[in-house]
């Protein structure tokens, strides 16, 4: 056998690339960045209770225009003179309720009502002032009497009311005051008109309809 060298060889298989594992990649969060929007978060949800708590205050506080009702009227003295023309005597107790819906005193330099018939005033009388304490009322005494009104224009509609035995009044109560709140002083006003009906044979109301004015 002649004498030769040996030389192993060795194969080396090539890696599988079928079952592959991919390890995911982690980000260390960015806590400065995290805590940031945390605090913003905060501001913008206390920024939006203070708004809303404002606004509901604003809608508490906020100055309204005192409450007329005409909580009584009554009939005193009518009567009608012929002669030597058509005139007309009234006399006309009234009580008008002021209610304060507000939170903060009122106080009104007068009050007016005024007493007309188809459109046309006949007379006005003014009350004194009051004061009316916060989300209360105050009630206002009133009396009205008129004599020898001239109802020359009128004279036929007049005549017509008193077969009819009703007669339709117009009166119109206005209050102007100012609501004290802090330092300050805010001038208040409010109106209603109503219509009145008298029943001239016992002199009393028939029928009332009230309405407030802008």
């Amino acid at each position: 056998m002649g004498s030769g060298s040996t030389h192993d060889h060795v194969a080396y298989a090539p890696l599988p690339t079928e079952n592959v594992i991919v390890l995911p990649v982690y980000y260390q969060p960015d806590l400065r960045r995290w805590r940031r929007r945390r605090n913003l978060s905060r501001c913008l949800c206390t920024a939006a209770a203070i708004a809303s708590l404002l606004a509901v205050l604003v809608f508490i506080f906020y100055p309204s225009d005192p409450y007329l009702q005409l909580a009584r009227i009554h009939l005193n003295h009518i009567r009608v003179n012929s002669s030597p023309q058509p005139t007309l005597d009234l006399s006309f107790s009234l009580v008008v309720k002021v209610h304060n819906r507000d939170f903060f005193s009122l106080n009104y330099d007068s009050l007016d009502v005024s007493i007309g018939y188809r459109g046309r005033e006949l007379g006005s009388v003014r009350s004194h002032g009051g004061r009316v304490r916060a989300r209360g009322s105050s009630y206002v005494n009133a009396s009205l009497k008129l004599n020898g009104l001239e109802v020359i224009h009128d004279v036929i509609y007049l005549i017509e009311d008193l077969i009819k035995g009703v007669i339709p009044f117009d009166t119109v109560t206005m209050v102007k005051g100012e609501l004290g709140v802090l330092f300050f002083e805010i001038p208040l006003k409010a109106k209603v008109s109503c219509e009145v009906y008298v029943n001239t044979s016992n002199q009393t109301i028939v029928r009332q309809d009230c309405y407030p004015e802008g």
